[in-house]
């Protein structure tokens, strides 16, 4: 036996796998770690969707002998497989495993696209640990951004919003800047006297600055509190998050027609009362024709129906398949 599809959802702080029937049904669901190739490299990433798909398949009651087709399809969606290079890259990498006689690699935003909408005219932003955008024309045409950080221009994610905590509390702290809750809640999270001594921590590696995200759902309740410094952290989000789902539409033509706009990723999902609002009435301004959705389901599910896409799955393949409960 072997699956219809193989589908991963591979981010930066977990990754999901699921094997998915022809009729749409869940053989298999796994959760494991982040597998993003930008932190693991190439090899760590593989290695560890390796030994994951193996426990799919495991599950599923796949044969694990060399040789064995896992599915029809794999549908690889990786955080981190930004640039074209890379793809081309990782799917040489994904054709040493012969999972399946179709597979490819693509950008984890493009599963979020195709979570929340089956629109062939449709943009998507995702804002979690980083942020990103891509889009899609019926005509065939796409559009993505490289999303290397401030590098590529981009500003927004939940690293971003703790390193701006740490700016903010730091210029606070010495009299540069304006006073903010931040200041003391930074400095208590990590477990330290001030702000200072968590960049000194950070500078001499006794902190990763990696840890710099988990200070995102801190500036989200300050804002939401009232505090001055870290509602205008929040604004500059929206304003970011905007400007992507707007550039992509521009550039795709989509402006003056209906268009999905798909927002996801852990910030977004946190509920935050300012971004949200902020986020719609900026777009209700600019694209007034597009269509704000917001995925309550999970990326991988994304990934497993672009996979019965390519299958040509009946109908009642992907109703069963959205049924179905999958883990956020």
């Amino acid at each position: 036996m072997t699956a219809a599809v193989l589908a991963v959802d591979g981010g930066n702080s977990k990754t999901d796998i699921v094997l998915v029937a022809p009729d749409g049904q869940l053989l298999a669901h796994v959760r494991g770690p982040g597998s993003s190739p930008h932190k693991l490299g190439a090899d760590g990433c593989f290695t560890l969707l390796s030994q994951l798909v193996d426990q799919a398949r495991s599950d599923a009651g796949i044969s694990t002998d060399a040789g064995a087709m896992v599915a029809e399809v794999a549908a690889i969606y990786l955080a981190g497989a930004d640039l074209p290079r890379e793809i081309v890259g990782l799917e040489q990498r994904l054709g040493e495993f012969g999972w399946a006689p179709k597979a490819y690699v693509e950008n984890d935003t493009f599963a979020l696209l195709r979570t929340g909408t089956d629109s062939s005219d449709a943009v998507a932003v995702v804002c979690g640990a980083g942020i990103n955008c891509v889009g899609v024309r019926a005509d065939g045409r796409q559009v993505r951004f490289p999303a290397l950080g401030r590098t590529s221009g981009d500003w927004g994610g939940g690293w971003q919003l703790g390193e701006e905590a740490l700016w903010a509390a730091a210029r606070d702290e010495d009299g540069r800047g304006a006073p903010t809750v931040l200041t003391a809640r930074v400095a208590a999270w990590f477990g330290l006297q001030s702000a200072a001594a968590v960049g000194e921590a950070m500078h001499f590696d006794e902190l990763e600055t990696e840890r710099l995200v988990e200070l995102a759902p801190l500036v989200l309740q300050a804002s939401v509190e009232g505090d001055l410094v870290a509602r205008g952290v929040v604004e500059h989000l929206v304003e970011e998050i905007a400007l992507l789902a707007v550039a992509a539409l521009r550039r795709l033509d989509l402006v003056d027609r209906p268009a999905d706009v798909v927002l996801g990723g852990g910030v977004i999902a946190s509920g935050d009362p300012v971004l949200l609002p902020g986020i719609r009435a900026t777009l209700a301004a600019a694209v007034p024709l597009a269509v704000l959705r917001v995925v309550d389901g999970p990326p991988v599910l994304g990934a497993a129906l672009a996979g019965l896409d390519l299958l040509g799955a009946s109908p009642a393949a992907y109703d069963a398949l959205r049924a179905t409960p999958l883990t956020r």
